[in-house]
């Protein structure tokens, strides 16, 4: 199936068209993640690697050194550790979706600070939401899958 491409469309301006940086008065970006049922607001400027979640350092907030390779993860693929300061807000879910949630936030506000680190958070799969979340229960189940067990007598 070809594609028609017609001089003037909103389709073709706005992929040749360069992206520019968003940042508001403060300089800060916004992005918000996702993950499980966490829901996270993160905002990232230039700085010297200050990092806040809901008013708690990294270190408090997040206590196991995983959470904290999972947080960081967007700054050591564009190679920028200690270069912005990272204040989020985060609700919902537990610990390790919840840093997922800040990941993805952080991702997507690191891309809207400069999009020239689209391609490397692109590539490194930072940029897509992990859809996966908990499978409901079933009537007669006694978990999402799992059956009662089965009596002869």
């Amino acid at each position: 199936m070809a594609l028609l491409k017609v001089k003037g469309t909103e389709a073709e301006t706005s992929a040749t068209a360069p992206r520019t940086p968003k940042k508001d008065s403060l300089g800060r970006s916004y992005g918000t993640g996702r993950r499980k049922n966490a829901i996270a607001r993160v905002w990232v400027k230039a700085g010297t690697g200050k990092f806040v979640v809901n008013s708690h350092k990294l270190e408090e907030y997040f206590p196991r050194s995983t959470l904290h390779q999972i947080v960081n993860q967007p700054f050591a693929v564009i190679n920028m550790q200690d270069k912005f300061d990272v204040f989020c807000t985060v609700k919902g879910g537990g610990h390790s979706g919840q840093a997922g949630a800040v990941l993805l936030g952080i991702a997507r506000a690191l891309d809207q600070f400069d999009p020239e680190y689209h391609t490397s958070l692109r590539k490194n799969g930072l940029l897509t939401r992990d859809s996966r979340v908990v499978e409901r229960k079933k009537y007669g189940k006694r978990k999402a899958r799992r059956s009662t067990q089965f009596s002869k007598r």
